[in-house]
């Protein structure tokens, strides 16, 4: 029983000191996402949207919850977060080439459609990314119509 006390005390104050310890923190600028806002001109509704479930892994600026405090958790986000900009970040949008913004349009409608985005894990701690099948379908259609303009550039180039 000794043994396990001093594991358990060993554990506690390994966990304490952690705590002092974090991962960088995605605190750019959310005004970067508005080159994305301006090319794409979603409706003020999908706007909406885009910012309470996209902007917070897709972005260079994360509004973190109280929860990020704690290690390990805030490891476990800031990989997530990079995980999420590693396939999709509006704020680097105007370095995208013209086919790589219609290819992720299509995947931007083409996930939220099958319910993959927003991720699960997400709206578990974030009830308002929860979508009504109303939201899912005005992001979708919004999409689409973003992909076929993008389409028609690539044609007139």
């Amino acid at each position: 029983m000794k043994i396990l006390k001093k594991v358990l005390l060993v554990l506690l104050v390994i966990f304490v000191i952690a705590q002092f310890f974090g991962p960088e923190k995605n605190d750019g600028d959310l005004a970067s996402v508005s080159t994305f806002l301006a090319e794409t001109n979603p409706p003020e509704d999908v706007k909406k949207i885009l910012e309470t479930t996209c902007f917070d892994c897709h972005s260079n600026k994360t509004v973190y919850p109280w929860y990020d405090k704690i290690t390990p958790v805030n490891y476990w986000l800031a990989d997530h977060i990079k995980d999420g900009k590693k396939h999709l970040n509006f704020s680097e949008w105007s370095k995208y080439s013209l086919k790589r913004k219609e290819h992720k349009m299509d995947e931007l409608h083409e996930e939220v459609e099958k319910g993959e985005m927003p991720l699960e894990s997400y709206t578990y701690t974030h009830s308002n990314a929860n979508l009504t099948p109303e939201q899912i379908a005005g992001v979708v259609a919004w999409g689409k119509k973003v992909q076929a303009d993008y389409k028609l550039q690539m044609q007139a180039e």
